[in-house]
């Protein structure tokens, strides 16, 4: 009786083994080879991690069959039930050669299938679809703040030009013709010589007439750099400093003691230079910053109708900056007043009659080390013309914004308008 009893425990016990296996189904076939001998040789079966149809979980393995005399016969999990991406992939080897590979989706089957019910071409996708779920921005840590420090588009951007970042850390496209090139600062223009230098002449590698035997230190080179700065000297390679290691003087070149080439050195030189047939050839050309219209006002407070912010970096020492600007009245009942600020520098302030219908003026920037020159001109149709020139200590490393203001009397019925206004600026340029 006990015996029967845990014979009974014992089937009952394997039955809900059994029941909670997953279901399998039968591969049964006769692989050949090309001759039409049998196959025989070893199949591996290669599969990752999935979930079957009956939500079996199964984990990654590799299995082994042997095949003798071409018989192949295996039970698999199906995979066309299964989760994503679920699928079996096969390697045939015989004699220690892998033969050739091939991946099978297995099916749910009562019945025998044969291989040709299971093989699928290489790179396919089976099982069932993945299901496809929308990620919200937030959801991907820092994604939003990544997104937020990317440059955006600009009112400037055009395909098919070099982009530039602009003022607001915006993408723009660089102006200027498509034969131009782009600086640092975002500007451009003809190639070939600093701060718009066009139709200027190189000298690569020439090497400077002067005897090199560790005494002499007077060398020429056959034109004068223009600017001085383009020039770039090597002795045995190494770069040589002007002011430290040599000076020039139009085309003569003196080296100080301690650099003074000695026998077996090798002195190169080059640079750029005004073209003999083309003298004008290397000198810079002035660039438009800014040319605009303005805006209108009958406010009785100061309000500025326009501005024009020269970028950081673009100013130097020599360079000069001119503004010409137009102002236009509105109405008979009143006069009106003008301003220019150069930064936070006030540079003219005028004031035009009721009869002025236009207000024109210019002024003129000039940089030097420390600070800038100023002179302004202004006069209107009925007033006359005026004068003032004066010194601004802005800060040129950094941009500095010119700002033309306008401003109507208070109770006036009448408005001031910033027709339009121009600010170019010309490079410094060294005396070709």
């Amino acid at each position: 009786m006990f015996e029967f009893k845990r014979v009974m425990v014992w089937l009952v016990a394997a039955a809900g083994i059994a029941a909670g296996q997953p279901a399998l189904t039968s591969i049964q076939d006769i692989l050949y080879r090309a001759d039409g001998t049998r196959f025989t040789g070893t199949m591996f079966i290669h599969y990752t991690s999935f979930q079957a149809g009956d939500t079996s979980n199964i984990g990654q393995a590799d299995l082994t069959l042997q095949i003798v005399n071409g018989v192949l016969n295996v039970k698999l999990v199906p995979t066309t039930t299964a989760t994503a991406g679920a699928q079996y992939n096969i390697t045939y080897n015989s004699a220690g050669k892998i033969q050739f590979s091939e991946t099978w989706a297995v099916p749910p089957s009562t019945t025998t299938l044969r291989i040709r019910d299971v093989r699928v071409s290489t790179g396919s996708v089976v099982g069932p679809a993945p299901i496809v779920t929308p990620i919200q921005l937030g959801d991907v840590l820092g994604l939003t703040s990544a997104l937020s420090a990317r440059p955006t588009v600009g009112a400037g951007f055009v395909t098919g030009r070099t982009a530039i970042i602009n003022q607001s850390g915006q993408i723009d496209a660089a102006a200027g013709n498509l034969g131009d090139c782009v600086r640092v600062d975002g500007s451009s223009g003809p190639c070939g010589g600093g701060s718009g230098a066009s139709n200027g002449s190189f000298a690569d590698a020439e090497v400077p007439a002067g005897v090199i035997d560790g005494v002499n230190t007077v060398f020429t080179i056959l034109n004068a750099p223009s600017p001085v700065s383009s020039l770039s000297l090597f002795r045995n390679g190494v770069l040589m400093l002007q002011g430290a290691d040599y000076s020039i003087a139009t085309r003569t070149i003196q080296f100080f003691p301690a650099s003074v080439p000695v026998p077996g050195d090798s002195v190169l030189a080059s640079y750029r230079y005004g073209n003999p047939n083309n003298p004008l050839g290397s000198l810079t050309n002035p660039q438009v910053v800014c040319s605009s219209v303005g805006s209108t006002t009958s406010a009785s407070s100061l309000t500025q109708l326009g501005s024009c912010t020269i970028p950081a970096g673009l100013l130097g020492t020599g360079d000069r900056v001119e503004l010409q600007f137009h102002y236009s009245h509105g109405g008979t009942a009143t006069g009106f007043t003008s301003e220019v600020h150069w930064g936070s520098a006030l540079i003219l302030s005028r004031a035009g009659t009721a009869a002025d219908s236009v207000l024109a003026g210019k002024a003129a920037f000039g940089i030097y080390g420390g600070g800038q020159s100023w002179d302004a001109q202004t006069w209107g149709t009925s007033s006359s013309q005026a004068s003032s020139v004066g010194t601004a200590t802005q800060t040129t490393t950094g941009a500095v914004t010119i700002s033309l203001y306008g401003q109507m009397p208070l109770g006036s019925s009448d408005s001031v308008t910033l027709r339009n206004f121009t600010a170019i600026r010309y490079p410094a340029q060294s005396n070709p």
